[in-house]
């Protein structure tokens, strides 16, 4: 048999002393999930450039993806 668990004041004011850090870390979460959804459009970008038929792939273009990308993507 579960209990229910109680809310009561003490229990509200003790979680929303964490909410300022709770707000900061879902802040940093959002900013890493948008910085990954960039480097994964730019790998979209990528692929769609290499699989377009040799004869007709814009090779500075290509170029200028993969310089892009390694040194924003793979630089520490």
């Amino acid at each position: 048999m579960s209990r229910k668990k109680s809310y009561g004041i003490r229990r509200y004011l003790s979680e929303t002393v964490h909410l300022p850090r709770r707000i900061l870390d879902l802040e940093d979460a959002a900013m890493e999930n948008r910085q990954l959804n960039r480097q994964l459009a730019e790998l979209t970008d990528i692929l769609a450039e290499l699989l377009v038929p040799a004869t007709e792939r814009d090779e500075e273009k290509l170029a200028a993806l993969l310089a892009k990308f390694r040194e924003e993507s793979l630089a520490i």
